[in-house]
């Protein structure tokens, strides 16, 4: 008798009497969860195989299904939660590395975000607005000059340092080509075209038919150096080098080499079949001094003509990281935070190394302030930006401007089943199979994202309206215009912000 050790986490429900057994569902998940009786001729589900993403919920089309939690729970302990047990029954089966998606849904740690309240304006500093008065939602990124000089024209007479014009204070943030889509790259590259803003390709180089898009690209250099080439750094408006991530800081980048095929190979320079693991470290980089060679020479490979960001994850020590590449010549930093999403990871790091977004980003804003050098470098945060209000609360924190991943994906149709890392998902985002990636239109993708953004932007103007800003510079490091809710002192004081009623 075989023991089912791992029990399923999710209860597959169909109500017989709407079921006409069209198979559909059965169709639409890669899981192989839904199956014919073909001695009944009446559709089944093999919970087990189950991961929630609710494709078959959205396709039915009668709505005869339901995914629920698995009602069957294992008995309470204070210590060994479920999960727990779980865990450790998956890995004495198959002595492996619990490999999870997404960004960490640990409960135990904050999420700040929902305990940072906005000011408003009221009588003596009335509102704005945004109707009828002019919001600036514009983002200028990169190294600011040390003066500026007009000429007897008024016009500028200073040369500018390279850097990145946005018309909202939203980017795309890296999600490599082989970890998701071409379908979902080309939505991003089209999106952020129409939006005049920016996306990432990750670390596995640029689709030859993405290139005409450069103009709102930013390609970024990872350890491995997967897609790197003089062409590819020319073809971006930016260059990102990523040195860490906010779900798994201190390793690299893995894809596996069943996603390696095709033109994910030819892109990222890869025998097809082989797995794409980035070092942890850049082998050139080991010190504040090294990054700035490789920053100088990045810059020069490209005739000085691009802003250089590089990207590490929010971990203990992060301001006075960020205050080394400030002085490193790197033009922006970008902080992913605790929460940032991924397409594969170790769980237990994931869930146990960095620290939110919310707290990084502060002590960097507040260090670089101190050290009178925040005019220097541009600050990109990311990690967990779920709607309007969290923007907002990032760019008083010390923030430019943040990048969205996970919630460009939601918007394209993912609904956070955390199994990205096993290329079956069945919205066409994190897959390379044909069949599976084709159910995701690029233009029809395109135009979701083009309609979050809009939405998400003319809701910043909103609220900085009510709060009597009428520009994201004004708004940027402004933490008077924030209070926070349930927290204790060290909290307050590292957020630099006041407890709600003072």
């Amino acid at each position: 008798m075989k023991i089912q050790w791992d029990t399923p986490r999710f209860a597959v429900l169909r109500d017989r009497e709407l079921c006409v057994n069209c198979r559909i569902c059965e169709q639409q998940c890669a899981f192989g969860v839904h199956k014919k009786d073909e001695k009944t001729g009446k559709m089944r589900a093999n919970a087990a195989l189950c991961v929630d993403c609710q494709r078959c919920v959205a396709c039915c089309p009668i709505g005869a299904l339901q995914i629920r939690p698995a009602e069957n729970t294992f008995r309470p302990h204070a210590g060994w939660t479920q999960d727990a047990r779980q865990e450790i029954y998956r890995q004495a089966a198959t002595g492996g590395v619990l490999l999870s998606s997404m960004g960490s849904s640990q409960k135990e740690v904050p999420c700040y975000w929902d305990k940072l309240l906005l000011n408003a304006s009221q009588v003596t500093n009335p509102p704005i607005d945004p109707l009828r008065e002019p919001m600036e939602t514009e983002v200028y990124l990169g190294r600011r000059p040390d003066k500026v000089r007009r000429g007897p024209d008024g016009k500028l007479d200073t040369a500018l340092p390279p850097h990145l014009e946005l018309k909202t204070p939203i980017l795309f943030a890296a999600m490599s080509y082989g970890a998701i889509s071409y379908n979902v790259h080309a939505a991003l590259s089209r999106a952020a075209q129409a939006l005049g803003t920016y996306y990432n390709t990750g670390e596995g180089g640029l689709h030859r038919d993405l290139y005409p898009y450069g103009a709102n690209t930013i390609v970024q250099v990872a350890s491995g150096r997967f897609g790197v080439h003089r062409e590819y750094l020319m073809a971006g408006a930016a260059i990102e080098i990523k040195i860490g991530q906010g779900a798994k800081p201190g390793i690299g980048g893995h894809l596996t080499g069943a996603k390696i095929v095709g033109d994910v190979a030819r892109t990222r320079m890869v025998p097809e079949g082989m797995d794409a693991i980035s070092p942890a470290p850049h082998h050139d980089i080991y010190s504040i001094e090294d990054l700035r060679q490789l920053v100088a020479s990045l810059k020069e490979a490209t005739g000085y003509t691009k802003p250089v960001i590089v990207k590490v994850a929010a971990v203990h020590n992060i301001a006075a990281i960020a205050s080394g590449i400030a002085r490193s010549g790197a033009d922006a930093i970008a902080i992913d935070g605790f929460r940032g999403g991924t397409g594969a990871a170790p769980a237990r790091i994931r869930d146990n190394v960095g620290i939110p977004i919310e707290l990084a980003l502060a002590a960097v804003d507040e260090r670089l302030r101190q050290e009178q050098i925040r005019r220097r470098i541009s600050v990109i945060a990311s990690g967990s930006i779920r709607n309007s209000a969290d923007v907002v609360k990032a760019i008083a924190l010390g923030a430019d401007a943040v990048s969205i991943g996970t919630a460009a994906l939601c918007a394209l149709g993912c609904h956070l089943c955390a199994s990205c890392h096993t290329g079956l998902c069945n919205w066409g985002i994190a897959t390379q199979r044909p069949d599976l990636a084709a159910r995701l239109d690029p233009d029809e993708g395109a135009q979701r994202l083009v309609n979050l953004v809009n939405a998400w932007t003319r809701e910043i103007r909103e609220m900085m309206g009510g709060m009597g800003i009428n520009s994201i510079e004004a708004l940027c490091g402004n933490r008077l215009a924030l209070r926070g809710i349930g927290l204790t002192q060290k909290e307050l004081d590292i957020l630099g912000v006041k407890h709600a009623g003072e």
